[in-house]
C-alpha cells in the first residue's frame, strides 16, 4: 500500500506519520507539497494522509485556509473516485472544512488546548481503519489540540448514528462512554468519523504518537493495520 503524506506550512507531525508509515509499518510513504496539483502515481487502493500541527497558523480557523490549498483539488477527487483519505487532528480538520467529511471542530469547551491522553471506542469495524479493532476494547491514544470538540446539526447526527459513520467515541479505560471522559465537549463524544462512502476518515486523537513499543504504547498501530490490512483484501 502506497501513503502520500501532504505537508501544508505549519504542519509539525507529517514526519511522525512518515516514520510510523514507512519505519514502523513498512509500507512505502512520500511527502506531498500542498502546492502540487496532481496525485500522479496513486490509485485507490492508496491513501491519502492529512496530519496533524498548525496549517497556516490556523488563521481564520482551524484548517479553512488549507482546503483551499492546490493538492485539495485533486484530494477531492481522489476520494471521489474511492481511494482512502484519513485526517488526523489538524487534518480532520481541513477534512471538515472542505467539505469531505460533515460538521465542524470548534473551540474546545474550557477554551484551553489539551495535550494528554485520552481513552477511545471503537464504534463500528464497518471502516477501513477499524475493521480489524475490538470494539470491546478501549485504546489510549493521545491527543493534542485546541479546536477538536466536533459538532453538527441534529439530522446530520442521526445520520452519522444510522449508517454507522461514527468510529470512535471519547470513553474511560473500560470503554465507558461519559460525559467525565469527554475532554473537549464534543457532540456525543465523538473523536472521529467517516464519510457515507467509508473511505474518508478523520479524528482528532493521534494514532500515530501510539504506534512503537519505544513510546510504551501501541494501541494505535492497529488502525494502521487494519487500513493496510482493508487495502489488501480489496486488491486479492
Amino acid at each position: 500500500m502506497k501513503f502520500g503524506v501532504v505537508v501544508f506550512p505549519g504542519s509539525n507531525c507529517d514526519d511522525d506519520m512518515v516514520h510510523v508509515l514507512g519505519s514502523v509499518m513498512q509500507q512505502e510513504v512520500v511527502k506531498l507539497w500542498h502546492k502540487d496539483d496532481t496525485l500522479k502515481g496513486f490509485d485507490s487502493q492508496d491513501c491519502i494522509v492529512l496530519p496533524g500541527g498548525f496549517s497556516y497558523g490556523d488563521y481564520l480557523r482551524a484548517g479553512a485556509i488549507a482546503r483551499i490549498s492546490p493538492i485539495m483539488k485533486a484530494v477531492k477527487e481522489f476520494a471521489a473516485d474511492g481511494g482512502y483519505v484519513f485526517g488526523v487532528c489538524n487534518g480532520f480538520q481541513i477534512l471538515c472544512e472542505a467539505g469531505l467529511l460533515p460538521g465542524v471542530l470548534l473551540r474546545n469547551a474550557n477554551q484551553r488546548f489539551i495535550c494528554k491522553n485520552v481513552y477511545l471506542k471503537p464504534e463500528t469495524n464497518r471502516s477501513a481503519i477499524t475493521g480489524y479493532l475490538n470494539t470491546e476494547k478501549a485504546l489510549k491514544i493521545p491527543i493534542a489540540h485546541a479546536e477538536g470538540r466536533f459538532h453538527t446539526d441534529p439530522d446530520t447526527l442521526g445520520k452519522l448514528r444510522d449508517n454507522e459513520q461514527i468510529l470512535f467515541r471519547y470513553c474511560n479505560e473500560y470503554g465507558e462512554v461519559s460525559e467525565e471522559a469527554n475532554p473537549n465537549g464534543a457532540l456525543d463524544g465523538i473523536a472521529g468519523i467517516c464519510n457515507e462512502g467509508r473511505n474518508v476518515f478523520g479524528m482528532m486523537p493521534h494514532p500515530e504518537r501510539a504506534s512503537e513499543p519505544e513510546l510504551g504504547n501501541t494501541d494505535g498501530k492497529g488502525l494502521f493495520e487494519s487500513l493496510i490490512a482493508a487495502s489488501f483484501a480489496a486488491v486479492s
